[in-house]
Parts: structure tokens; sequence; C-alpha cells
């Protein structure tokens, strides 16, 4: 299938609230303004400079979201445009958002990353961590940042009861933060297990391949 055809068969899966987020990483400006033009505004990238070089080619309503790993020196690249940052895995990090959105008098949209995954590459906070920084914020002290969610990225694996369990337990967080100051969004679930995602309370997916094809990771 086509990139207009693949589109539009994700829609089809996706209830009217979960949100779909492009993720985009890797492919070209001509690929991205493909799946634009069919009514996408949200997409994601997981570099900062990869990022900077598309923004300016692109149409400029559309809301990036950063959801690779960060660090606290690039944030300063993105600062002024960016939508949400989905992967916040320090309060170092953090701070830095919070600094570089008050130079542009901005409030930018974070997601705190929680680790639910049993691989040890993948970042992210453990649950404590997000609890107490998430009370932080509740108290004041990142005025401008709104955190809005949380995300979390299942282990990488054929075994869905582990990866439903995965995603269930960041859903149980995600409710007990809720307690608090209600959050919009959880973002779970990319294309080889986002369907697991949706049925574990997602309303935020990441699809990349299924949409535009398998990466040309040489890029």
């Amino acid at each position: 299938m086509n990139i207009q055809e693949n589109y539009n068969n994700i829609k089809k899966q996706l209830p009217s609230n979960v949100e779909l987020v492009t993720v985009s990483k890797t492919h070209p400006v001509s690929a991205i303004q493909e799946v634009y033009d069919l009514g996408q505004k949200v997409f994601g990238e997981n570099k900062v400079q990869e990022l900077v070089e598309k923004h300016p080619q692109l149409p400029q309503d559309i809301q990036w979201h950063l959801i690779g790993h960060l660090q606290t020196n690039k944030v300063k690249y993105i600062a002024e445009f960016i939508d949400t940052i989905q992967s916040v895995d320090s309060e170092k990090l953090l701070n830095e958002i919070n600094k570089e959105a008050r130079k542009h008098s901005r409030k930018i949209k974070v997601l705190l990353q929680v680790k639910i995954a049993e691989e040890d590459t993948k970042f992210g906070l453990q649950i404590e961590e997000a609890k107490s920084l998430f009370q932080k914020f509740i108290d004041g002290e990142f005025p401008n940042i709104e955190i809005t969610g949380l995300m979390g990225m299942a282990t990488f694996t054929e075994d869905k009861n582990q990866v439903k369990k995965e995603f269930e337990k960041l859903k149980k967080f995600f409710d007990n933060l809720n307690t608090n100051k209600p959050l919009q969004t959880l973002s779970m679930g990319m294309s080889d297990d986002f369907p697991i995602a949706i049925e574990c309370g997602a309303n935020s997916v990441r699809v990349g391949s299924a949409i535009f094809g398998r990466r040309d990771y040489s890029i």
C-alpha cells in the first residue's frame, strides 16, 4: 500500500478520542507534506537536528512533538516552536525546558516519560521520580511548562502479555496522578503495538513505519 492508503487504514483503527502522532523521523519533507495534505497536523521527530532542518520547510501550523531522548543542551534549538516534548526523563531537563520557554514567553507542553520496559536501553523516570516531579509542577516550580500527561514505551518483544502488563502499569499510574490535577494525554503504543496500547487506555499513539513504510536507518 502507498502512504495515503496506509494513513487511512491507521485512522480507521483509531477511536475518535485517540490522537495520532505521525512519526516522521528519517522520512523526507515530501512524504511529510503528503500526510499533512491528508489532514494530519501532529508529527513526531526523534532528533533535534532533523526537526530543526524540517521545520522551516513545512507548514507552520504543524504541531511538532519531540519523542526521542533529548539532551539539555539541545532544548534551545526547538524551544521557540515545539508543541510538545514527550520524552522528559529528568528534573534537569524539565528545568532547562522551563528556562528556554521563558526566554520565548511560551509555555511548552511536556509529557513525563516513565520507564515501564524491562530493557536497559529504554530511557525514562521511575514511578516515584515521576510522582515527585509532578508534585513540584503542581506546587508551581515550573511556570513555563505544562505537564499534560505521561509517555511510555513497552519492551520490544513478541510477548503481547508482557506488553499489555507494562501498558496497564502506566495506565494505573496515570489514573493515580489524576487525583491531583487532570492530565490529558497518555501516550503509549507504536506501529507494532498501538492496538494493545489503546485497549489499555492510551489516548495518543506514535505511528511511523505503518504509515511511511520501514525506515532507512542509514540516514
